[in-house]
């Protein structure tokens, strides 16, 4: 893994567990899948206006592709960047799948997933600490995740291409408010079906 400066800090975030932090600009934050196969669900916003969300509209469509790896930039819903992938040793990352919740896991495995702990509650416990809500989620990156898009225009969930230790780092590239939920799932194979640890180490920023 790349080292951007001095660490500032290193957090082991549990399996199933939320995270956040404000990135101040310039700080570089490294996701590491430490086991492999763990999907790190993850929101962005402007800590100084978080009316100014990541959006995978506007950075889809800067970028012209529907995964995330090094050089990408996370922007915001005025285009505005958020954040850019400085380094990435997995090589695509899914903007598409979104987050599970309560309704889409009953939806699509069955009312008896219903009481299962789920990103979107991840999302909202993190948010509430910042005065934000559930109106205030948006749409999230799935890094690690692998969801392939099918020639019928399908999305597949997939196992995933990650192995234990490697990571994707972002520097900020204005102060932001950066949320994770260590995704919860074991209806599908994104965790391997067993969510596992992810690490969260934030570097100064050379």
């Amino acid at each position: 893994m790349t080292i951007f400066g001095t660490e500032t800090s290193r957090e082991t975030v549990a399996p199933r567990a939320p995270w956040s932090r404000v990135l101040r600009k310039g700080e570089v934050l490294s996701i590491v899948d430490l086991d492999a196969n763990q999907a790190v669900d993850f929101l962005a916003y402007a800590a100084d206006d978080t009316s100014r969300a990541y959006s995978a509209q506007a950075t889809l469509q800067a970028q012209e592709s529907v995964y995330l790896t090094t050089g990408s930039v996370l922007r915001d819903n005025e285009y505005d960047p958020l954040l850019t992938v400085v380094a990435d040793d997995v090589g695509r990352h899914d903007t598409l799948g979104g987050a599970c919740s309560r309704e889409s896991n009953t939806l699509r495995y069955g009312h008896h997933t219903y009481a299962q702990h789920a990103c979107a509650d991840n999302f909202l416990i993190e948010l509430g600490r910042y005065g934000m809500g559930k109106r205030d989620q948006v749409s999230n990156v799935n890094w690690f995740m692998n969801v392939p898009v099918e020639q019928d225009g399908t999305l597949g969930i997939v196992d995933g291409i990650s192995a234990p230790g490697l990571s994707a780092s972002l520097r900020a590239e204005k102060d932001t408010l950066v949320i994770v939920s260590n995704c919860p799932q074991i209806n599908n194979p994104c965790n391997g079906f067993e969510p596992s640890r992810a690490e969260m180490v934030v570097y100064s920023g050379v």
